[in-house]
Parts: C-alpha cells; structure tokens; sequence
C-alpha cells in the first residue's frame, strides 16, 4: 500500500499551497515515501513498538555510561528518517530531493504526515531535532553554534547529530517560573545543576534547557536563561550528567522518554540570559505545530484502516462498508481528518511567510499553532478510538495498529502543554494580539474570494466570523475566572470554522481548476455537520469520500449546509 496514494487529501493539499516549481519534486517525494510508509516502515514501527529501547547505567567494569540501546528496527527508522529522507534537515538545506535551495515549510510538513502513519514516536526527536537548529540559528552566535547547527542538519549519518528539549522538572512543568536547575559561570561557558523530569530522547547530541542563572528573578520566567549542553564534550568525554531511569509510556514505546540529572553539566548559553523563556517559546510552538501535523497523520491512519475492514467484512450478507450506521460512523472520522490536514498544511504555508518577513503571517501563526494543537491533537484521541472500534475486538489487539494508534493519540494533547494550557495560550493571543478578530478577517477574506459553487457554505461561515468575533470580545472583556474556562470550547469553536473555510478554499479551488466537486462534497458535509446530522447524500457517497473519486456538481450542492435566512442557525 502506498500511504500517499491511497490519501483523498492529500493531492489537492499538494496542488492548491505549492508552487509549480515545487510541484513535481514533492510529488515524486511523497511516492516514494508513502509507499516506503505503507511496506517496509510499517514492518519496521511494528517491531520497534515492541521492543523499546533499554537503558544500559553502567558498564561491566561499573563505569557510568548511560547508553540506551536501541532494537535495529528503530535504527534503521532513524536512518530512514534523517538520513533518507532528512526530515529534520528539510527546512534548513537545500540540495535535497532535487531542490537546490532549501524547500517550503510544507515540504518537510507534508512529508512527515506521511512518514509518521507508519512510525509515531520517532517524529518527537526529529521535530526536537528540527527546533533546535531552528532556535540556535534564531537566537544563538553562528560563530559558536555554527557547527552544531551543521550537525543537526545534516543527512550524513556518520556526523548527524540528534537534538533535544529538557523544560519540565518534577515541580515545574507549565510553570516555567517554578525552574530550579541552576546555572552558574565557568568562564565563558556554565554549569548546571537540577533535574529534569520528563525527557524526550534523552541522548541526544544536542540538548536545549532551561536554567536559572544568578541574579535573575526569582519566581519569574525573566529570571530564566537557555542553554544549550552537549552530549559530549570536546575532549570526547561525557559531558556531567546521567539518565537516572527511562519512563514507562503509555505510547510511543519506540522512543525513550527519561529523568536526567544535571550534575554541573558543561553548558553554552543561548541568546539574552533574561529571555530564555521567550526563546524557548519559539522552539516550543515549532513543536506544537508538528504535534498538530502528528495528530492529523494518526487520524489518517486510522481512518484508513477502519475502512479496509469495513470493505472485506461481511455481516449479514453485506459488507460492513455498505451498512448505513457503519457509514455514518466512517464518514465523520474521514471529514475530520481531511480538515485536520488543511488546517496544518495551511498553518505550514503562514510559518513560511512569517519566517519570510511578513508581519501579518507572523500573528496568524501565533494563533494557529495553539488552535490546531488545542483541536487536531484532541480530536485525535476520538478518531483512532473509534477507528478501533470499528475493527471489533481485533481492533483492541496489539498486532493489528489500532491500538498503538490510539496509545500514541494520547500523547498528542500533552506533549508540549496539555490541552488547557494551550487553551490558555489562545485566550493569550486574544488578549494580547486581537487574535481572534484577525484570525477572522483573513478567513473572511477567503471566504470572499470563493466563487459561487461555495455560496451556501460562505454564508453560513461569514456569519459564523461574525458571531465568533462577538464572542471573543465578550470573552476577553469578562472576568478572568469565566474567560479562563470558557476559553477551551471557544478555541475549539475557531478551530472548526476555520477547518471548515479551508475546506472550501480547497473545494473552490478543485472546482475552479477543473479537478472536479468533490472536495466540495467534503467541505459541505464537513460544515453541515455541525447541526448534528450528516447529509444522506454524503453517507450515500461515502466511497467517493474516502478514495477521492469525483462526484457530480448536483451531488456535491445536495450537500450544502441549510440555515435560517435571519439567524444564521444551521437546520
């Protein structure tokens, strides 16, 4: 099975937000990943999942070593991933896949989507790896990081490096002002000292880490700098720290997730001591953004799995696929993860402008990354788990993917702030940043430029903008008790009408390019569920849904959300 083929989604993802010039040379990427993705990865995930990796403290003489031994699966899904495919160097060189110069953000999204249906857990150290020379290019001296971002970067394995990211500690996880490693000077570098709770791939090369150093504020997040502690130091010894214990994970058992001890371990600062949280804010929302993408690529999966079933098991003398409930449980699932790949594809393409210079596309990103972690990586959890259900009791055992899909799904809301604290980070755009109201005047403005195959879904979504922006106001300016818990559902609330508009960007852009009515069959259906029923000409067409064959103009319309000419309210 070919991963990228076997996607609806995908190829219009591909056309509407990609150059021509880009065009052929993502394509011909996407072959061959997903077709890597959908054999011998896949194996590969499998028995990795099955046989996580195993900390080695001390060697046979009794010398610390600290060593995680790994299963030779997850050794070559490591050389696959940085080596074959660079997926955490493809935002920072050129010269790979047949670009000369270094490719969109997209590119290295898109990508990844499909590596990670296969291999869920290895994606975290390859994002790590990706933010952390995204970070010390940012804000570290090129003259000192220079080399190590080289090595980060890189597709050699006999010099690549991997990267990392150490915030929490047992006291202090979204609380950054609660940090108590402490940093202290050696000359031009520093040494720390602390715990650091939990680890992801907690030997890597290249660690980036908080700490407090003197003088700072005691209590605030100014009083915190980053640093960064290489795992080895320049004279080939071990640089001051040990992996006290690997943690015992729900999912991603692929991949190591560690306590570490820094025992006043070598350490390079990076950028302004009293902006360290800043700093790291930024490597953060790089990771957030790609925990969205995670999320989108499990429910593709899933989605993809539950309907292979469906389509060979018989029962009572029809397939599954053909039963009216099991479609109107399929097509929800297929709408959601269709909506979280534009979502993330989208977001992928406003990183690129903001990155460009483009002070707009800058707020814009700053609210869509919480957006789509806050809703992709929720409504993941509900989507593998139906996925599962679907296949039966086979579905809850352990050799089909099912379940690791769902075990991995959970991570999602966690990793890099749990879903509260990313609600909270929303509720902060809008307080800050009017994020809200600028979110929605650039989904008006593609709301306008549709044309008017689209009408009944753009009427219904101006007024929804509308009613959004109303209700942010009256959020932002309410008491901090009631914005702080209403502003999860209203984050979800954004997340959906702005899926939806993209879904109908992506549907005019079918229509109007020739490529046929069924993204708006999509769109339409996607949209008109918000009123709690799916259209029957969607469930009736289910097929075209989830393969990407096309479907009729009167098709597609029967679709469209109906609403109350006054209120708005979908009917």
């Amino acid at each position: 099975m070919n991963f990228a083929h076997t996607d609806p989604a995908l190829r219009i993802v591909v056309d509407r937000w990609t150059a021509p010039s880009d065009r052929a040379k993502l394509t011909a990427l996407l072959d061959r990943l997903g077709a890597d993705a959908g054999g011998r990865l896949d194996a590969l995930a499998a028995t990795a999942d099955k046989n996580p990796p195993v900390l080695e403290q001390f060697d046979r003489d009794g010398e610390r070593i600290d060593r995680i031994t790994y299963h030779p699966a997850y050794q070559e899904l490591c050389r696959a991933a940085y080596s074959e495919y660079g997926l955490s160097a493809l935002s920072h060189r050129g010269g790979l896949h047949g670009w000369d110069a270094v490719p969109p953000h997209l590119v290295k999204y898109l990508a990844s989507y499909v590596f990670v249906q296969a291999e869920f857990g290895l994606a975290c150290p390859v994002s790590m790896t990706d933010a952390a020379a995204r970070t010390l290019r940012m804000f570290g001296d090129p003259e000192v990081f220079g080399p190590w971002i080289d090595a980060l970067t890189s597709t050699d394995p006999e010099g690549a490096m991997t990267g990392a990211m150490f915030m929490t500690e047992p006291q202090a996880g979204t609380d950054i002002a609660r940090t108590e490693t402490r940093a202290e000077r050696d000359g031009d570098a520093w040494r720390l000292t602390g715990k650091k709770w939990f680890a992801s791939n907690p030997d890597a090369d290249v660690i980036v880490t908080l700490a407090r150093f003197p003088g700072g504020a005691d209590g605030s997040t100014r009083g915190v700098g980053m640093f960064m502690v290489p795992k080895v130091l320049a004279n080939g010894e071990r640089n001051s720290y040990t992996i006290d214990r690997l943690k015992d994970k729900l999912g991603t058992r692929s991949m190591p997730s560690g306590e570490v001890s820094l025992t006043g371990a070598y350490a390079l600062q990076v950028g302004e001591l009293d902006r360290g949280f800043r700093q790291m804010a930024e490597m953060v929302n790089t990771s957030r953004l790609s925990n969205a993408m995670r999320s989108s690529a499990l429910m593709r999966r899933a989605v993809r799995d539950a309907v292979d079933h469906t389509r060979v098991r018989v029962v009572f003398g029809k397939t599954l696929f053909d039963q009216p409930l099991m479609r109107a449980t399929l097509l929800p699932l297929a709408l959601d993860a269709e909506a979280a790949l534009a979502l993330v594809a989208y977001s992928a393409q406003c990183l690129q402008s903001a990155d460009a210079g483009d002070d707009s596309a800058r707020g814009l990103i700053r609210v869509l990354t919480p957006l789509a972690k806050h809703y992709v990586c929720k409504r993941a959890r509900v989507v593998t788990g139906e996925a599962m259900e679907v296949r039966g009791g086979n579905g809850y055992i352990e050799e089909w993917a099912h379940a690791r899909l769902v075990r991995d799904a959970h991570l999602g809301s966690i990793w890099e702030g749990s879903s509260n604290v990313i609600a909270l980070d929303v509720l902060r755009c809008m307080r800050k940043l009017g994020a809200h109201r600028q979110l929605a005047d650039t989904m008006r403005g593609v709301l306008a430029g549709l044309g008017p195959d689209c009408g009944a879904g753009t009427d219904v979504l101006r007024r929804r903008w509308d009613d959004l922006v109303d209700e942010g106001d009256l959020l932002v300016a309410g008491d901090e008790d009631t914005a702080q818990a209403g502003c999860a559902r209203y984050a979800n609330d954004l997340a959906r009408a702005t899926m939806a508009t993209l879904l109908y960007d992506l549907a005019d852009f079918a229509v109007t390019s020739g490529r046929g009515y069924r993204s708006l069959l999509v769109a339409n259906a996607y949209l008109s569920s918000d009123s709690g029923d799916v259209p029957g000409v969607a469930l009736r067409h289910l097929a075209a849904v989830v393969d990407g064959t096309d479907v009729a103009a009167d098709v597609a319309q029967a679709a469209a959300p109906r609403s109350d000419s006054a209120t708005g309210v979908l009917l």
